[in-house]
């Protein structure tokens, strides 16, 4: 998870199949966005399903992505519990800025730009970090970061190896 995937480069049945089974596997997670890492392929692309601060679902494919943020007096940090599931059931506080733009192709390789407010602004930063290897728990203070992982462990045997990839887990 920790290094830069590779660029999409051909837009053809076999992304449009990995994006098909990402879109199922990140629904059938409960999650909100998904990267190619996650699912073990070294593909920049990522797709989300995501509410934005007016509660307006936004959905997505996008490969390639260029994460632009505010700056100066433009950029406000929004601090709120994030979670990933690389590392399911595993809440901490991160603090990213309240609003973000990509821009990319997608999955056809036609242009592609979502403009994010609230948690799709988080979910656009989230997904496009996976892509160029890093994972939320690298923002927050090591604190923090040992309290996730501490929580994620706890968790674990609910979830298989595989997760998100395979199985629901298991419901007490």
């Amino acid at each position: 998870m920790h290094h830069e995937l590779r660029d999409v480069t051909d837009f053809d049945d076999e992304l449009a199949t990995l994006v098909a089974d990402m879109v199922a596997t990140m629904y059938a997670a409960e999650g909100v966005g998904l990267a190619a890492n996650q699912v073990g392929v070294d593909l920049k692309v990522f797709v989300f399903d995501c509410p934005d601060d007016d509660q307006q679902r936004i959905t997505g494919v996008v490969c390639n992505p260029v994460l632009r943020l505010p700056d100066g007096t433009d950029r406000k940090l929004d601090v709120a519990d994030e979670g990933c599931l690389s590392l399911p059931g595993a809440f901490t506080e991160c603090a990213r800025p309240d609003r973000a733009w990509v821009t990319g192709v997608d999955h056809l390789g036609e242009p592609v730009a979502f403009e994010g407010t609230g948690l799709l602004a988080r979910c656009l930063q989230h997904e496009t970090d996976h892509l160029f290897g890093t994972v939320f728990g690298d923002r927050v203070p090591e604190k923090a970061r040992k309290k996730l992982h501490k929580a994620h462990n706890q968790l674990a045997d609910e979830y298989p190896e595989d997760w998100p990839v395979g199985e629901e887990p298991e419901q007490d």
